[in-house]
């Protein structure tokens, strides 16, 4: 059976176009997969906690030797990294807040993040599989623009998603989703649309392409 693990992470909600983009992902997958399974992750509704010390350690120590704390704050990560591992495809909602991803998405990869298990190691756990990112972003950072060159959400999730993790990794990148909000931006709202567009139908037929691709 099919899984899709579906992260959001936009605290803009029904406003969000990274959630906009999402949805149609997985409206498709879902028509795809009619009897596959979805675990959904809104980590904006329901944050998870930062990676703390018991937690870190215990993923470094023999479960016989972990201590009743250490025990109890792994349970977290042994969660999410199980939820992962059981995916087929990963599905990404990471608008840019600051030039980089959302603090809540640092937490869950801090989590999944297992030396040994998912990552430095010969043969990680989820080494293959389909992650897919949709990485909005209030303006644009294409080359040629002013602000090319201070985009570290697509750069840094390459680097963790699929060097760390070994994923393999496809961005869909709607751009300049504050155009229609700032009125300095009002000439680049036809672009924004464009951007809409383009991002919505590049995620309906990802979906459809990942669908008839073997499981990692």
């Amino acid at each position: 059976m099919a899984t899709l693990l579906h992260i959001d992470t936009s605290f803009n909600g029904d406003h969000s176009h990274s959630r906009a983009v999402t949805a149609a992902f997985r409206e498709v997958w879902e028509a795809e997969h009619p009897g596959g399974t979805v675990i959904y992750r809104d980590l904006a509704a329901e944050p998870i906690p930062h990676l703390e010390a018991a937690a870190y350690y215990a993923g470094n120590t023999a479960p016989a030797e972990q201590s009743p704390e250490q025990r109890a704050a792994f349970a977290l990560r042994a969660e999410l990294i199980e939820e992962a591992e059981r995916a087929d495809v990963i599905l990404l909602g990471a608008p840019m807040y600051n030039y980089t991803i959302p603090s809540t998405l640092k937490a869950w990869i801090d989590h999944v993040f297992l030396v040994g298990r998912t990552s430095v190691t010969e043969h990680p756990s989820l080494a293959g599989k389909k992650a897919v990112v949709v990485a909005s972003r209030g303006g644009s950072y294409r080359e040629g623009t002013p602000m090319h060159g201070n985009d570290y959400v697509e750069s840094y999730l390459r680097m963790a998603l699929g060097t760390g993790f070994g994923l393999d990794v496809s961005f869909i990148v709607p751009e300049l989703t504050l155009a229609p909000h700032v009125p300095a931006m009002a000439d680049l709202i036809p672009l924004h649309e464009a951007s809409r567009t383009e991002s919505l139908a590049t995620a309906e037929s990802l979906a459809k392409e990942l669908a008839v691709q073997p499981a990692a």
